[in-house]
C-alpha cells in the first residue's frame, strides 16, 4: 500500500514535469475541503497551474462548523493570493445537509473509515469533477490526500474511476507524501488556521462528542 501511494506522488511530479515542458498553465480544479488540508496543494500547484478551488461540503454538520471551515478557507486564501501574487478563486457549491445524509443514513453504524466514508469522498468528489468538466477544467484532484487520516490509495482509486465519465484528466496525488504534511502543519501554525477536531459529517460529530464526554 505504501509502495502505491509513493506512486502516486511520483506521478504528480511527472505529470508537473509535462507540464512544464509545455510552457502553459492549464486550468485545475480542486476539490477543497477546508483551510488546514488547502495550505499545502495550493503551495505546491499554483506554479504550474490556474488554480480553482471547488467547495462542495454538504457532508459537513453542523452548518455553524461548515460556515465557520468556509470563513477560515476564505481567510487564508485571500492572504495566500496576496502574499504569492495569485488570483486562485474560490467556487461555493450550495449546502444541503439533510439531502446529503439520505445516502450516508445506512450506514451510521460504521465506524470511520468504512463504507459510509467512502460514499461520502464519492460523492464529493463526483459532483465537483462534473463541474470541473462541464467548465472546460484541463485536470481535477482532490486535498483529501493530505490527511493522515484519508487513505491515497482509496481518493486516486475513485478519482481514476470518476475520470472515465469526464473528458477532464484526473491529477494523481499524495499530497502528505514527501515532507508535505510537516509543511502543511507549519503553514496551519504560521497562521493559526482553525483545525476541525473532526472530519465532518454528524456521524462523526457524534463520535467526537462521545470521546470528548467520556474524558
Amino acid at each position: 500500500m505504501n509502495k502505491k501511494k509513493t506512486f502516486y506522488y511520483d506521478l504528480s511530479i511527472d505529470e508537473i514535469e509535462e507540464i512544464k515542458k509545455s510552457g502553459k498553465k492549464p486550468i485545475l480544479g480542486i476539490h477543497i475541503c477546508c483551510a488546514p488540508c488547502a495550505c499545502f496543494p495550493l503551495e505546491f500547484l499554483t506554479p504550474y497551474f490556474q488554480v480553482k478551488l471547488l467547495y462542495a461540503n454538504s457532508n459537513i454538520y453542523p452548518r455553524e462548523e461548515y460556515d465557520r471551515r468556509l470563513s477560515e478557507l476564505k481567510r487564508y486564501l485571500k492572504i495566500f493570493n496576496e502574499e504569492h501574487h495569485q488570483d486562485v478563486e474560490l467556487i461555493e457549491f450550495i449546502y444541503d445537509n439533510d439531502e446529503y445524509n439520505k445516502s450516508l443514513a445506512p450506514y451510521a453504524l460504521e465506524k470511520e473509515g468504512g463504507k459510509r466514508c467512502l460514499i461520502c469522498y464519492e460523492k464529493r468528489m463526483d459532483l465537483t469533477y462534473r463541474y470541473a468538466d462541464e467548465h472546460g477544467y484541463d485536470y481535477f484532484t482532490t486535498v483529501m490526500t493530505i490527511s493522515r487520516q484519508k487513505d491515497s490509495f482509496i481518493l486516486n482509486d475513485i478519482g481514476e474511476k470518476l475520470s472515465k465519465k469526464y473528458k477532464t484528466k484526473y491529477f494523481y496525488s499524495d499530497f502528505k507524501k514527501h515532507q508535505g504534511i510537516d509543511r502543511a502543519t507549519e503553514l496551519r501554525k504560521e497562521y493559526n488556521l482553525y483545525n476541525q477536531l473532526y472530519c465532518g459529517c454528524v456521524y462523526s460529530y457524534l463520535e467526537r462528542k462521545r470521546k470528548d464526554e467520556e474524558k
